[in-house]
């Protein structure tokens, strides 16, 4: 039987792909989303990925999102904490509300996900766990504490779980993106995008698919020794010591 994985925030770019990749690799996929009711259907319809709504950034309903997957498709075995926003605004004017909202939903979630599938990976003595950071966890951005902060602390998360999941067959990575050509980034003014493509060495945005292929390797049986690793794929942008 194939492997069931979760892609959290997976309806619609980098985590949409994923959902996609992973699935044409012969996974079972489920896909969680938050809100947008369109994009998931328009994703199951397209892709064959079957969605489920909650709220990361809640206990009580990741518990019975997980539950629900788990009835039509089995332990999840392999999860992708992808589920993330910004909220953007200098320090000087953010507000608390600006700050938690971020933090809960692109580093508490992590939590909320995987402190649930944990205790099953730990049983089954196989595990996969790939955290999506950012190339801002790593270098920070202007206008981006709350994101920068949570991103960065995926970053720490991982690290520390490799280490107690190891001995069970569990992996914990981090992938941390650059600017990836999807609908948001291209979203942003032309003058603006043609300034953050000409800091890229390679000369382009990346494609969602490179994210998702690594995603796919980090998940395989080829990648089981592993773990605790920070992956970057920016195309040089940042280039971490």
């Amino acid at each position: 039987m194939s492997r069931t994985v979760l892609v959290t925030g997976g309806t619609r770019g980098i985590g949409r792909e994923i959902c996609a990749y992973m699935k044409a690799k012969g996974y079972q996929v489920a896909a969680n989303y938050g809100g947008n009711d369109a994009a998931a259907a328009l994703c199951e319809q397209e892709t064959g990925v079957k969605c489920y709504k909650f709220d990361v950034s809640d206990f009580d309903a990741v518990g019975a999102g997980l539950s629900q997957i788990e009835a039509d498709l089995g332990p999840v075995e392999v999860l992708i904490n992808n589920a993330g926003i910004t909220w953007d605004a200098p320090f000087h004017k953010m507000s608390k509300e600006q700050w938690d909202k971020v933090v809960s939903v692109d580093l508490t979630s992590a939590f909320n996900l995987t402190r649930q599938v944990w205790e099953g990976m730990r049983e089954r003595g196989f595990g996969r766990v790939i955290n999506i950071s950012s190339i801002n966890g790593q270098k920070g951005q202007f206008g981006q504490v709350n994101y920068s902060a949570a991103k960065a602390g995926l970053i720490g998360f991982s690290k520390a779980l490799a280490q107690e999941g190891a001995r069970k067959g569990i992996t914990v990575n981090t992938v941390c993106p650059g600017y990836i050509d999807t609908e948001m980034v291209r979203a942003v003014p032309e003058k603006v995008l043609d300034s953050i493509i000409a800091t890229i060495p390679v000369g382009r945005l990346g494609k969602a698919e490179e994210i998702a292929s690594m995603c796919a390797y980090l998940a395989s049986d080829e990648a089981a020794f592993i773990t605790g690793a920070t992956m970057t794929v920016n195309g040089a942008q940042y280039i971490a010591g």
